[in-house]
């Protein structure tokens, strides 16, 4: 009979892959036991409920870190928008930062002379909630050289008015402009937005996370980004298992031996899978397109508010060459892809990508999977492709996202059920920050499915909250390739859980986000209590 570390009883465990028992055995940070053995130490936890500790599969780690200092601008009107950013305390010769607003909410985008107005001189920056926009001042268009003139940028715009000056909102790749201006961060200001997130979600009951872009494109914060990740390890401040995507950007031509077929990668041929269970490299991130609320994500249709359908991020091609280089040099493949054109894009390259070099259970991946039809889901499950949708994005921008598609289309957006009727395997996911990312509230909202105003969102779309909560924990993990470690309870498994006050599979649905984590293991030891 074995002596484990720690014994867990009085609760209910509910495994996801198999019965769900009362007691939990854990040896050198793994499960050993779903039942009492002898132990060293015995912790009752007097009748709660024990899950998996939840793996959020697409999160912006050090972007969630950073927006924690910046001025939050989640509001509703554009006085309390521009209230806040007033009131703000910024130093003397710092930029004036604000995250999160959404032009749905408060009626339309900020413009470079509201800024001007509250922040005379100072340059001014504002992220849009969905990270695919932005609005500066004139102080900070005089230093792009845009004050009064637009210029082309490949795979984004400089929005202009009626006269041809500049408003101050740049979309897409247009972004990078100001990135140039700022970037890169200092890796100390990197490592501690990234060890203020973890805190954050070890209080959420989170274990793990996927990264969804590090080291280059616009959603990078540094080209040596990986070593912030790697000095918040170092320093005991890497607080959740962490998986990185890699942006395609930050990829080149290798020159190694032809036979090897590394085309495109990182120098040495570091690629998807290096590293270990606390700090690893993911897929490639590939942008194929924008974003929904914003009207850049690349439909089929024109959008129901207004002309247009959107656009790619880059030349169609380019944008499929750069899939397949990165599949034959042997990484997953993230694309993301939210209007169903670019998700037509990125099926095609996935499925030429593996008709040029087969490879089994590449297990490449459509982030948001956004605007998916019937056979779009069908194709992506027959080529073994994982959408990972992003469900808070419903109460979240729902109804910004119902005024762009229209109802005939609005039913095709964010699909889960279809998803899981189809045989395709679901992860749970955030996008943090562009929505509040607690896994219990996206639970929640896998299982309600309404907007922040009351509407219906596609409701036939409704998940159990079962589903859901193996979503974010299983179904994330087989997201990760890492189902054979985490996403469980199950004996051989690393004893990565969440203690809740009470149960998401049976109390009323409308309450599963309030629900209370108590405390968060991660490899057998207490990470928050």
């Amino acid at each position: 009979m074995i002596t484990a570390d720690l014994l867990l009883t009085n609760a209910r465990f509910l495994t996801m892959d198999g019965p769900d028992t009362t007691a939990l055995s854990i040896l050198n940070g793994r499960i050993v036991a779903l039942e009492e053995v002898p132990a060293r130490e015995t912790v009752d936890l007097g009748g709660a409920t024990v899950v998996p500790g939840f793996h959020d599969a697409h999160n912006h780690m050090a972007w969630y870190g950073l927006s924690l200092a910046e001025v939050d601008l989640r509001l509703d009107s554009m006085d309390a928008v521009l209230a806040a950013l007033t009131g703000a305390d910024v130093p003397e010769g710092r930029w004036l930062v604000g995250s999160g607003y959404d032009e749905n909410k408060i009626g339309r985008h900020p413009t470079r002379d509201d800024l001007d107005r509250i922040a005379p001189g100072r340059p001014a920056w504002l992220r849009h909630v969905s990270g695919h926009m932005c609005v500066v001042n004139s102080a900070v268009l005089r230093m792009l050289g845009l004050d009064e003139r637009g210029r082309d940028v490949d795979g984004g715009l400089v929005v202009l008015d009626d006269t041809g000056r500049p408003t101050g909102l740049l979309q897409e790749q247009a972004q990078n402009l100001v990135n140039e201006l700022v970037l890169p961060y200092p890796l100390h200001e990197l490592t501690d937005a990234i060890d203020r997130a973890g805190q954050r979600y070890l209080a959420e009951g989170i274990t793990s996370v996927t990264e969804a872009g590090i080291g280059g494109g616009w959603i990078g914060k540094s080209p040596v980004e990986l070593a912030a990740y790697q000095a918040a390890r170092d320093q005991g401040r890497l607080r959740v298992r962490t998986e990185l995507m890699v942006a395609a950007d930050a990829l080149h031509p290798l020159t190694g031996h032809a036979d090897d077929g590394l085309s495109l990668g990182l120098d040495l041929g570091i690629r998807t899978g290096f590293g270990d269970d606390w700090l690893r490299i993911g897929p490639v991130k590939v942008f194929t397109d924008g974003s929904l609320i914003g009207h850049t994500a690349a439909l089929c249709h024109d959008y129901a508010d207004r002309p247009g359908s959107g656009y790619l991020q880059g030349d169609a091609d380019a944008l499929t060459a750069t899939i397949v280089r990165a599949h034959r040099s042997g990484w997953r493949v993230a694309a993301h892809a939210i209007g169903d054109a670019a998700i037509d894009l990125a099926l095609d390259a996935y499925e030429r990508a593996q008709r040029e070099l087969p490879r089994p259970d590449a297990r490449h991946r459509i982030e948001h999977f956004g605007v998916a039809r019937h056979d779009q889901v069908e194709r992506a499950v027959r080529l073994g492709v994982i959408g990972v949708p992003q469900a808070r994005f419903v109460p979240e921008i729902g109804d910004g996202m119902l005024a762009a598609l229209g109802p005939q289309r609005a039913g095709d957006a964010y699909r889960l059920r279809s998803l899981l009727d189809a045989g395709m395997v679901l992860p749970g996911s955030s996008d943090r920050p562009v929505t509040i990312g607690a896994p219990l509230l996206g639970i929640q909202a896998m299982v309600d499915r309404t907007t922040a105003s009351g509407q219906p969102f596609s409701r036939h779309e409704q998940i159990t909250p079962r589903e859901a909560l193996r979503a974010y924990t299983l179904g994330s993990a087989f997201a990760s390739h890492r189902e054979h470690v985490t996403g469980s309870l199950t004996v051989g498994k690393l004893a990565d859980l969440a203690v809740l006050a009470d149960d998401p599979t049976s109390v009323d649905t409308g309450s599963i986000g309030q629900i209370q984590v108590l405390r968060t293991m991660i490899g057998g030891q207490w990470r928050w209590n």
